[in-house]
C-alpha cells in the first residue's frame, strides 16, 4: 500500500540520521568519550523526531475524524429533506384526492384514534328537589317569564340529559348536534350547527341553530354551570338560556391578548323575541370580550352584549292567564369573571368569580294596553372555590327589579309590588372525576311576595367524547 506523502516526509529525517551515524561510529572506535557523547545527542535528536511524528499522526487522525464527521452529517440532513419533500408531496396528494371525493360518512378527515365519526357524548342529569312553595305557581315579580323560566320538577326526577354528535367534516367545515331530551320524554334540538374552521384574518362563521354568544353564562351547556339553576336574571330577561336559529360571524383580533367580536342574526322565535318577527329574522346581537392573563396564577375575562329583539304574539303564561306582547326589547349585559390557580395548575385548588349585569327596556302592546317597561334590572355575583382536589364549595347572590308600566298594570304579572325578588345560594360538590359530580345546594329564594327554602340534590355524568368548554 502507497505510503502518504505526509508520512514520508515526516521519515526522511529519520533517513538522514541513520546515513550521519556512521561517522559517529568510527569516531567511537578511536575516542570512546566523544562517541559516547555523540550517541547521546543522536538518541535525543531521534527522540525529537519520534515525537515530531507522533504529533503529525494524531493531527492526521483527527483531520481524518472531523472530515468523516462533517460528511455522516450533511448525508443526514440531505436524508431528511429528502423524507420531508417526499411527505409534502404525498400530502398534496392526498389533499388533492379528497378535494375531488367527499370523505365517506364514518371517516374523519383527521385520522388517528378519531377515524371514525362523528364522535358521541351523552350527559345525564337527575336531581332530588325539595321547595317549601308550589314550584308550580312559581313567578318574578314584575316580569313576565317565558315556559321555559320555573323551577324544577318537587322530589326525584331525572333532569335534562343530553346526546352530543360531533365532527370535523372536512378541512373546512364542523358540525355539532345536541339533542336533549327532557324528564317527561319530549326530546328537542338544542343545538345543530356548522362552524368554519379555516377562514382567513381570525374570522369563524356558524350556522344554524345554538346558545348565543352574549353574556357569559349564557353560551355554556347547563351540565358545566357551577350552580344547580340559573341565576335569576337568566330566569328574567332570557327564558334561563338564549338559543335560536340564526348565523353567527365572530373575529379573533391578532393580539398578545384575548379580544374577539362577534355579531348574531337569529331568527325570533326564541324569549325575549317571539313569533319570528320581520319575515323570520326577528333578533340581533353583538358582542365583545377580552381578557388576557395577570402573572402565572391569575387571569380575566370581561364583555359587554346587546341584544335587539322584536316580538310578534309572544305569549307567556302565569297564574293571571295568557299574556301577550307585542314590540320591541333592548337588553344590554356586562360580564366578567377571574380566576385564580397557584401557577396556573386548578388541579389541587383553585377559586373563580363571576357577575353580570342586565339591563332591558321594553315597549310596545301587551295585553293590548300600550306598555313601556322602563327600565328592568338584574345582576348576580358568584364564587366558586376548590380548597382540596374534588371538593368545591360555592356561594351566589342574584336579584332582579322591575318598575310599574303603569297604572293600569297594578295586579298583573308586570306588577312589582315594590319588591326587589332576589335570592342566596350556597353549594357544596364533590367530583369522582371530570366526567362525574354529585351536588347539595341551598337557595333561600324570595323571588315570590313570601319565603321559600329550597334544597336540591343533583349528580351530573358525561359518557363518551365531549369537547373542551369554553373560558
Amino acid at each position: 500500500m502507497p505510503v502518504p506523502r505526509a508520512m514520508r516526509a515526516a521519515m526522511r529525517p529519520q533517513r538522514l540520521m541513520a546515513v550521519l551515524a556512521f561517522p559517529l561510529l568510527g569516531t567511537s572506535l578511536a575516542h570512546p568519550a566523544a562517541a559516547q557523547s555523540g550517541v547521546d545527542t543522536l538518541r535525543r535528536e531521534m527522540q525529537q523526531m519520534r515525537t515530531q511524528y507522533d504529533a503529525l499522526l494524531d493531527q492526521m487522525r483527527r483531520d481524518y475524524e472531523a472530515r468523516m464527521a462533517n460528511m455522516e452529517q450533511r448525508l443526514k440532513a440531505a436524508e431528511s429533506a429528502a423524507t420531508t419533500a417526499t411527505e409534502k408531496a404525498a400530502a398534496a396528494q392526498t389533499t388533492a384526492e379528497q378535494a375531488k371525493a367527499p370523505l365517506p360518512a364514518n371517516v374523519s378527515a383527521g385520522g388517528g384514534a378519531n377515524a371514525f365519526n362523528p364522535a358521541i357524548g351523552v350527559v345525564l342529569d337527575g336531581k332530588f328537589a325539595s321547595y317549601g312553595k308550589d314550584p308550580d305557581t312559581y313567578r318574578i315579580k314584575g316580569f313576565a317569564l317565558g315556559d321555559e323560566a320555573g323551577l324544577d320538577k318537587r322530589g326525584l326526577a331525572i333532569g335534562e340529559s343530553e346526546i352530543n354528535l360531533s365532527s370535523n367534516i372536512d378541512q373546512w367545515l364542523y358540525g355539532n348536534l345536541v339533542v336533549s331530551i327532557d324528564g317527561d320524554g319530549e326530546v328537542s334540538v338544542e343545538e345543530a350547527f356548522l362552524q368554519t374552521t379555516s377562514l382567513p384574518y381570525g374570522f369563524t362563521a356558524k350556522a344554524g341553530r345554538f346558545f348565543s354568544g352574549i353574556g357569559y353564562l349564557n353560551e355554556q351547556h347547563a351540565h358545566v354551570w357551577d350552580f344547580a339553576d340559573a341565576p335569576l336574571p337568566y330566569r328574567a330577561f332570557l327564558n334561563k338560556q338564549l338559543g335560536d336559529d340564526g348565523v353567527q360571524l365572530r373575529w379573533l383580533a391578532p393580539t398578545d391578548f384575548f379580544l374577539e367580536f362577534g355579531t348574531e342574526a337569529l331568527r325570533g322565535d326564541s324569549f325575549p323575541a317571539g313569533g319570528a318577527a320581520n319575515r323570520g329574522v326577528g333578533a340581533y346581537s353583538a358582542f365583545f370580550h377580552v381578557g388576557d392573563d395577570i402573572g402565572d396564577s391569575h387571569s380575566f375575562r370581561t364583555g359587554l352584549s346587546w341584544l335587539h329583539t322584536k316580538a310578534s304574539d309572544r305569549e307567556t303564561t302565569s297564574e293571571f292567564g295568557t299574556d301577550v306582547f307585542s314590540g320591541n326589547s333592548n337588553t344590554l349585559i356586562f360580564d366578567a369573571v377571574y380566576k385564580w390557580a397557584p401557577n396556573g395548575n386548578p388541579v389541587d385548588t383553585n377559586f373563580k368569580l363571576q357577575g353580570e349585569i342586565f339591563r332591558r327596556t321594553e315597549d310596545g302592546q301587551f295585553n293590548g294596553l300600550d306598555y313601556d317597561s322602563g327600565t328592568q334590572w338584574g345582576w348576580y355575583l358568584q364564587g366558586v372555590y376548590q380548597f382540596m382536589p374534588r371538593w368545591r364549595v360555592g356561594l351566589r347572590h342574584d336579584e332582579v327589579k322591575a318598575n310599574l308600566p303603569g297604572e293600569a298594570f297594578i295586579g298583573t304579572v308586570l306588577d312589582p309590588d315594590g319588591a326587589t325578588p332576589k335570592r342566596n345560594s350556597a353549594m357544596i360538590d364533590y367530583s369522582t372525576s371530570e366526567f362525574g359530580r354529585f351536588r347539595f345546594q341551598y337557595n333561600r329564594d324570595e323571588s315570590r311576595p313570601t319565603l321559600d327554602n329550597q334544597f336540591i340534590v343533583q349528580y351530573t355524568v358525561s359518557l363518551g367524547a365531549h369537547g373542551a368548554h369554553s373560558y
